[in-house]
């Protein structure tokens, strides 16, 4: 798969998440296999370029080409100017966001709630193609609600406006992320248009990824969720694609070390007493399929600095690796 001059491979890419696609995430999705990594959505008012947030998901430095930037909101010229922003701080493909089902962003107009006004998409789409010479992408629900599942006209509005590729998520806004995604309203649109089509939504195993090529034709999957605390999905997806059987899981070893890697990365990233704080949900996203769970994240919530959220990490997996499945966790 092709977005514009950039080559798509493997055809597994990461999602865009707010609160959790940020740089060291998406570096460490990209080393384990996603062929792309989506920015966080960054906000289009240029009066809110210069805050810290901003300039962290604006921060592109060192990450490896192609640089994906998602931006939203509602005004079209508004957006265009955010996306001639980004390319200069480094964006390679700009995506805009259309398929955001959160209240907060939905209330200003933003997200998903577009896909109620087909004539401002259709606006948006053509102003940001427009004003910048990367790739634009856009990401989309199925629709606003059960009764209104109009993606097919989007995809088509967005193919006439120059989008060089389309990403779905097959629930409607309404049912955020509840349910279960269908993908038959994605085959539609894959079946109609001629641009690359990526299919979202519940993508969480090889087999999944697999069922859903094949059941819509679309040219790549975009797994979200599945990613948190299981970075190596990507790999394991794409190698099973390719050659129909399953990569072992990671070693313990290979998992604490993974991990203690992504500490290092936010820790720097943030500064300590942020990076500490935003640490603590992928230390509870890598740790939910296991028994220990529970005492894991009770000692390891509690460090304060960074020194000791990696020595209790460390000690954890550690234990594990040793043959203890009850380690013992000093606060």
């Amino acid at each position: 798969m092709h977005i514009g001059p950039y080559r798509i491979e493997p055809n597994v890419v990461l999602a865009p998440m707010a609160g959790v696609t940020d740089k060291p995430f998406r570096q460490l999705c990209k080393r384990l296999g996603a062929g792309l990594a989506m920015s966080e959505m960054t906000i289009s008012d240029p009066r809110f370029w210069q805050t810290e947030k901003s300039l962290r998901r604006m921060d592109h430095d060192g990450e490896p080409a192609p640089v994906g930037v998602q931006i939203a909101g509602t005004e079209p010229a508004m957006l265009a100017d955010a996306a001639r922003y980004n390319v200069d701080h480094g964006a390679q493909i700009i995506d805009i966001n259309m398929g955001c089902p959160a209240k907060k962003v939905c209330n200003a107009w933003a997200g998903s709630a577009l896909m109620q006004d087909e004539a401002l998409v259709a606006r948006i789409l053509d102003a940001v193609v427009r004003a910048v010479d990367v790739p634009v992408t856009l990401k989309i629900r199925t629709g606003w609600c059960a009764e209104h599942r109009n993606a097919p006209t989007i995809a088509r509005i967005a193919q006439d406006a120059g989008i060089a590729a389309l990403a779905v998520h097959g629930r409607t806004r309404d049912q955020h992320y509840t349910g279960t995604a269908e993908y038959d309203t994605i085959a539609a649109i894959k079946a109609a248009l001629s641009i690359p089509v990526l299919a979202n939504g519940d993508i969480d195993s090889p087999e999944k990824a697999l069922t859903v090529l094949r059941h819509t034709g679309v040219d790549a999957v975009m797994v979200g969720r599945a990613a948190q605390g299981r970075p190596w999905i990507f790999r394991e997806i794409a190698h099973f694609l390719a050659t129909g059987t399953h990569l072992p899981p990671p070693t313990l070893t290979e998992v604490r070390d993974i991990l203690l890697g992504h500490l290092d990365a936010l820790h720097a990233f943030y500064g300590e007493t942020s990076g500490v704080r935003i640490a603590r949900k992928h230390l509870g996203w890598y740790a939910k399929d296991r028994p220990e769970n529970a005492a894991f994240r009770s000692v390891v919530n509690r460090a304060e600095t960074a020194e000791a959220q990696i020595a209790l990490t460390r000690d954890y997996f550690d234990a594990l690796v040793a043959g203890d499945l009850r380690p013992t966790l000093a606060a």
